[in-house]
């Protein structure tokens, strides 16, 4: 689907290795269920089933866990024209609508392809924010869906997740049943590489999700020309979620890395955790954006 939003090389690239990696990583994977089931229609069973109800339902999944539901341009009148506009501006499908109503400041795109993609903002984020400033957050949810990264990322998270749950099959479930040594051999060594396997494409879509947040805040901010607008919303919407609950906090921070800005962050400047980071550091992304504003000329 190509639109008018900034193609970016470096985002393509970066989705195609991961895809590679992982896709090494999940053969491997799968061979660890036939070990572990003993049945390779079981292990693909499995997988496959798992797979395809992530990537299927996603949408579903993400709306239900956040509270959102699809609204209406008679719901929603001035949610659907911005977005109507800026899908008019970029030359792509116009999604589906979606508002969550929570106070968490923050916004979201998910789907399996640009046709089924759904852009859900909270009320607490349209509460907060000013028209230029939505728009930019807006404008920067879109980039994800016409980018293709949304489904990327959607994908590459499966196998963490299935590796998360082999580990905790093998500690619970194997373990305590099978007193055989031989048996527990095998088991041990299925969860020892379960646990590097999770590890490894933590590390991978925590990589990939950092760059793709750049990727997006400059396709968005070029797209409708206001790299300061989109700054201002990053720095009120950072500033706003640390007010907001710890509770509420840790319930949103497994959809992490499909928000506009973190539920929660790291601290800035810390090696370990920007490596364990959804997102880049805000000092980052402001910068980002101060560039690209000097380079558009942007008037303040």
């Amino acid at each position: 689907m190509k639109t008018r939003f900034a193609p970016d090389r470096g985002l393509s690239s970066r989705m195609v290795i991961t895809s590679f990696l992982l896709g090494l990583l999940y053969v491997g994977f799968v061979a660890l269920l036939i070990a572990l089931t003993k049945s390779a229609v079981w292990a693909v069973v499995i997988a496959g089933g798992m797979l395809f109800a992530q990537y299927w339902f996603s949408d579903r999944i993400a709306l239900y866990a956040m509270h959102g539901r699809i609204v209406t341009p008679e719901e929603a009148p001035d949610l659907h024209g911005t977005i109507d506009r800026l899908c008019a501006l970029a030359d792509m499908p116009k999604p589906r609508v979606a508002i969550a109503d929570v106070d968490l400041p923050n916004a979201f795109a998910t789907g399996r392809n640009p046709k089924n993609a759904v852009v859900c903002v909270t009320t607490g984020i349209m509460r907060r924010l000013d028209q230029d400033e939505l728009e930019g957050v807006l404008s920067h949810e879109l980039s994800h869906v016409a980018h293709r990264d949304v489904a990327v990322m959607t994908i590459a998270s499966f196998l963490g997740v299935l590796a998360g749950l082999i580990t905790r099959f093998g500690l619970y479930g194997g373990l305590g049943r099978n007193r055989d040594q031989n048996t527990a051999v095998i088991v041990l060594t299925i969860v020892a590489v379960s646990v590097a396997v999770y590890a490894i494409s933590f590390l991978l879509t925590r990589a990939l999700s950092r760059y793709r947040e750049l990727a997006a805040d400059r396709a968005g901010a070029m797209l409708t020309g206001r790299p300061s607008a989109l700054a201002s919303a990053l720095t009120k919407i950072s500033g706003d979620i640390a007010r907001i609950p710890s509770r509420d906090l840790r319930q949103a921070e497994a959809f992490n890395a499909f928000f506009f800005a973190p539920a929660i962050s790291g601290k800035a400047g810390a090696s370990l955790s920007s490596l364990f980071s959804t997102h880049p550091s805000l000092e980052k992304r402001l910068d980002r954006l101060g560039v690209l504003s000097r380079e558009l000329g942007e008037q303040a």
